[in-house]
């Protein structure tokens, strides 16, 4: 009897181990984890990772620093402390870890022996360190750091009485850039490269002047100078897109321009003989999008050349191969992430896919990855199925071998819904339009579902066969749901990207809703269950959306520009728009302005529309949903204005605050629904 009632116990546990697992819920977003910035030891045999997660008592993301082979074995946390690690470098010898920790004063800069497995504290830092760079010999460390600057004073007030409680003094502002969405007032102060001895001692400051000195460093074979990039030009505060490759020598200060033209060049990296400098960046053309293209020049600043001409995708990350032969870089293609490498001819060589994983809110592009000496390759690997696990490329290898499964425990017992990639035509000049369908887990065919549009932001950004935390979590709530990369999404190519030049919102109107109706006419949508919503610029195409057609059954218009003109002159980034994205300032062009703001349609909107802001955001200001709220309550149409305390426009960056953003859009969309129960179809 005890033997059935085994057998029968096993058989039940298989059966619901295999046939009863539970959708992806709220609660779970708790418990992922998530690899980020890899980086292997130049032997090729240890990789340090930052292994990221969020928690659940504080709300926000946390990450730790761990260590493993690359053969997956010996996988340990790397210190025993329980705060904030990241960055972690190697030294040039890999017998040491340089990393940045948090303490209760700020970031400081920490080393790690490998040999004895202790720490130290090397820094006492009056603000964070960005930037950490290994001198080639091991024996210093450079990095970067704000050094503040005084605040312009108008006027002299009088002394207030001892024990005087007086308001706060006003905050004076004189610059062109003085705040940015996530992080407030930015206080005065210029960013400068320090470098000091990597046993430990007093940092100095080797730049000087009242520019910003940010980026990546790269020392010379020798010690004796860092390179880096910086926007050291007479009126740079007006020329922002620029930015110039200057060498600055370490004993002296002394600093050269390499680079001299209208644009950003920028990540410099030197070849491991010390002849050449390559670094990304682009002639502006004051276009909507142009491609970062890879450049080479001699250590002096001469022969400066293109070298992926024929590759009509955006370059990032770039490092040299130990020979100096070429550079591995990152990009994207059709949605995917990709590494490569380029020779100093120009021969491109795709080595991994599947680079991403590190953005769960929403499938954008991401991921890093370095390289050892040898080849090797460790880098975040994603598909829709996991988030950002750490891979490893041998050299020659024909696939990478995945050596962490950080979520086995909640997603092994998850059941996800399917993502199916699909292409459609559009119809207004025949391009081929990329797109993405998550499917409700457990779906059934026969069914008929709620069809959910999710246009993604930027515009200038793109999706992709990556994990996304809000597409799961919308189909298990019984969605369709579709993202499609409409024109103006990168990864396509410049052409492609740059059709949003003076005409945002445009065509790719018709290349989401050409999606819209290919889903319909495959039978996944149905005319009558369809839905709409996006954040940031897919805020402004779900407005725009509603608008242009009365299709819809509901929206939810998250974080939208709904005016031109109030947000070109109002958000913390107003001084970018002009010219690069429409011609001319406002005032200059007030009818063009005013032709792609999404308020000009407000009196066709017959859609029930919810519209959703954070409260301190500054990119898209809350005046901008306001504007859309106030219009339809006007107009006596079905709305609510839904305002998150304390998030900026990401207002994903806090757990709570992305549960918050999916279940107010899927309530919304259930109350339209024409359904309680999933129909069969007819």
């Amino acid at each position: 009897m005890r033997i059935f009632i085994l057998c029968f116990s096993i058989s039940f546990l298989f059966h619901f181990s295999t046939a009863q697992k539970p959708n992806f819920s709220y609660l779970d977003v708790f418990d992922i984890q998530y690899v980020s910035d890899p980086q292997i030891a130049p032997d090729g045999n240890w990789v340090v990772y930052r292994r990221m997660g969020y928690d659940i008592m504080k709300d926000r993301s946390s990450g730790n620093l761990w260590i493993l082979k690359t053969d997956g074995s010996q996988h340990q946390k790397l210190t025993t402390r329980e705060v904030a690690e990241s960055s972690p470098r190697w030294s040039p010898e890999g017998d040491r870890i340089a990393f940045s920790s948090s303490t209760d004063e700020g970031a400081e800069v920490y080393m790690y022996w490998m040999d004895s497995g202790k720490i130290a504290k090397l820094t006492q830092l009056p603000f964070s360190p960005g930037a950490l760079t290994w001198s080639p010999d091991g024996h210093q460390l450079a990095f970067s750091m704000n050094v503040e600057a005084k605040s312009p004073v108008i006027a002299k007030m009088p002394k207030k009485p001892k024990g005087a409680k007086w308001a706060d003094a006003p905050r004076i502002t004189d610059r062109v850039y003085h705040e940015a969405d996530g992080r407030g007032y930015i206080k005065p102060g210029f960013n400068h490269i320090f470098v000091m001895p990597a046993d430990g001692g007093a940092p100095r400051q080797i730049t000087s002047g009242n520019w910003q000195h940010r980026g990546t460093l790269s020392w010379s074979p020798d010690g004796s100078k860092i390179y880096f990039s910086a926007n050291r030009v007479e009126d740079w505060e007006y020329r922002f897109r620029n930015s110039e490759i200057y060498a600055v020598e370490v004993e002296s200060g002394a600093i050269t321009a390499l680079t001299d033209r209208d644009g950003p060049d920028y990540n410099p990296q030197v070849s491991p003989d010390g002849k050449y400098i390559a670094y990304i960046g682009n002639e502006d053309k004051r276009q909507a999008y142009q491609v970062r293209k890879l450049h080479v020049m001699q250590s002096d600043g001469s022969n400066q050349r293109s070298i992926s001409d024929d590759l009509d995708r955006s370059i990032s990350s770039i490092h040299w191969d130990a020979r100096g032969n070429g550079l591995y870089f990152n990009y994207d293609d059709k949605g995917n992430g990709k590494i490569g490498h380029i020779s100093l001819s120009g021969k491109v060589t795709r080595l991994a896919d599947n680079r991403g994983g590190t953005t769960l809110g929403r499938p954008y592009g991401s991921g890093s990855y370095s390289v050892a000496e040898n080849g090797t390759i460790a880098y975040t690997h994603s598909r829709p199925e996991y988030p950002a696990e750490l891979a490893i490329l041998k050299p020659k290898a024909k696939r990478p071998i995945k050596i962490t499964d950080l979520n086995a425990g909640l997603l092994d017992y998850r059941t996800l819904g399917k993502v199916e990639e699909i292409w459609y035509t559009s119809g207004f000049d025949g391009r081929d339009i990329q797109g993405w369908v998550v499917y409700p887990p457990n779906y059934d065919p026969n069914t008929k579902y709620p069809f959910m549009v999710e246009n993604h932001g930027g515009p200038i950004l793109n999706y992709g066969d990556r994990f996304s935390l809000e597409m799961q979590l919308y189909a298990a709530a019984g969605y369709i749901v579709f993202y499609p990369n409409a024109r103006g999404s990168t990864s396509y190519g410049e052409e492609f990207g740059n059709l949003l030049y003076r005409n945002y919102p445009g065509e790719d109107y018709n290349d989401v809703m050409d999606g819209v109706d290919y889903c319909i006419q495959k039978g996944i949508a149905h005319e009558d269950q369809l839905f709409v919503t996006g954040g940031s610029a897919g805020g402004i195409m779900t407005a725009w959306m509603i608008g242009k057609n009365n299709r819809f059954e509901a929206a939810v218009v998250a974080k939208p520009v709904m005016n031109w003109i109030s947000k070109t002159l109002v958000a913390d980034n107003y001084f970018g728009y002009a010219n690069s994205r429409y011609e001319g300032q406002p005032w200059e062009n007030f009818e063009h302005y005013w032709k792609f703001s999404p308020i000009s349609l407000v009196g066709n909107i017959e859609t029930p529309t919810m519209v959703m802001v954070g409260m301190n955001d500054l990119r898209t200001p809350p005046s901008e949903a306001k504007q859309l709220y106030h219009a339809l309550k006007l107009r006596k149409k079905e709305t609510v204005l839904v305002e998150i305390p304390g998030a900026s426009h990401g207002i994903a960056s806090k757990p709570s605050n992305l549960i918050t953003k999916i279940a107010h859009t899927v309530a919304w969309f259930d109350k339209y629904s024409q359904k309680t129960e999933n129909e069969t179809k007819e």
